[in-house]
């Protein structure tokens, strides 16, 4: 085993191609020079249609999670009722974080390892009219579960005129989704999942209508008010200090995804999670989701015949490969895979074959190369 060898297959933070590595180690440069000022303008209009949308994607310096409370921050105000849609740990994030800021917070919660049914959210908002925001997760990264977020937006619109605030994270830029088109809100994602950045990066994406509930907002905020985000990035700036390293990455990621076509990258990661979904179903390792409420990026296995931590632990000493846990009351029964960003159909294969390796040194007797032939008939398919 080589040292300095490491396989990340966790959902985040994922690993980092090369070329970003090295466009991240370019010199420091003045955040209020005219450098920042062609950077931030070089990389606004490249994220647009990461988002699908024709709204600035704003910058902030932070984590996923500071995304997420600036939108709650931003779009409601204390005593507000807010419906969360809870479909595993982040959806419950987004909560925590609505009941911390006196919001008054009302869960929907759906078992883990499944997609919210969008008709049940329909029947909620008719007999909660005075709902203001509804939060939902894209990619629930605890389950692998990808919501019908297009759907929910539709029907929320059609009933209501209820803010949609959405939990990209570990779906957007792996995940095809469209803002605008589908009529979501506020969309937020990390640098650290699919968009194949180290951790420090969040981004947040505002729709027309929901500016104008953020500008009536009186509540104070210094760091977290979106409106110097979007006012500043108007003279390509920002009103705090970029995390100009990450930015130098952000753009050669943008050209990354640029050169391979974002419906490429698309297809890429559903090709990766078809592989993933085959290899288990082949050695008859259960699938904590559905093939229907599947996620492109992250993918769950909850066995019932060994356990995952065990198999975890082989892997990490044996081949220096790092596959997720179960988080909350799934820790201990579930294994998770991610599969996004800097990631290929290479990898699934050789991430499959240590699997099979490691299964079979703590006793599951399953047969070499069966998940590893799954994954290639696939891959020769181009189906699940």
């Amino acid at each position: 085993m080589l040292p300095d060898q490491q396989f990340l297959r966790i959902p985040g933070p994922t690993p980092i191609p090369p070329s970003v590595q090295r466009a991240m180690n370019q010199p420091m440069i003045g955040h209020r020079d005219q450098e920042t000022k062609e950077l931030l303008h070089s990389i606004s209009p490249k994220l647009k249609s990461v988002f699908g949308t024709n709204q600035n994607v704003l910058m902030l310096a932070g984590s996923g999670t500071a995304g997420l409370e600036a939108a709650v921050l931003n779009a409601v105000h204390p005593g507000d009722d807010v419906l969360v849609i809870v479909t595993g740990a982040f959806g419950d994030r987004f909560a925590q974080i609505c009941t911390e800021h006196d919001i008054a917070t009302h869960r929907y919660d759906v078992e883990w390892g499944e997609a919210v049914n969008p008709g049940s959210i329909e029947e909620y908002l008719k007999k909660h009219p005075h709902i203001k925001a509804v939060f939902a997760t894209l990619c629930e990264t605890s389950t692998g579960v990808l919501n019908p977020v297009k759907e929910l937006a539709r029907l929320i619109r059609q009933h209501s005129d209820t803010l949609f605030i959405v939990d990209g994270v570990s779906g957007v830029g792996g995940a095809d989704v469209k803002m605008d088109e589908w009529g979501i809100d506020v969309l937020i994602t990390g640098s650290q999942k699919a968009m194949m950045l180290p951790p420090g990066l969040t981004f947040a994406a505002v729709s027309e209508r929901a500016w104008k509930v953020m500008e009536a907002n009186t509540r104070p905020s210094f760091y977290f008010d979106l409106t110097k985000y979007r006012d500043q990035l108007e003279n390509d700036a920002t009103p705090f200090t970029p995390a100009l390293s990450l930015l130098y990455g952000l753009k050669h990621v943008t050209e990354l995804i640029e050169q391979e076509g974002l419906q490429e990258v698309f297809s890429r990661h559903r090709q990766m999670m078809n592989m993933i979904r085959a290899a288990f179903k082949a050695h008859d390792i259960p699938l904590l989701t559905s093939d229907e409420a599947a996620s492109p990026t992250v993918t769950a296995m909850k066995p019932d015949d060994f356990d995952p931590d065990t198999l975890r632990k082989v892997l990490k000493n044996e081949f220096k490969l790092t596959v997720a846990g179960g988080q909350k009351h799934l820790k201990g029964h579930i294994f998770r895979i991610g599969h996004m960003g800097y990631c290929s159909q290479a990898d699934i294969l050789q991430t499959i074959s240590m699997i099979e390796v490691g299964l079979r040194t703590i006793g599951k007797p399953v047969e070499l190369g069966k998940g590893i032939s799954a994954a290639q008939e696939t891959i020769l398919t181009g189906g699940s």
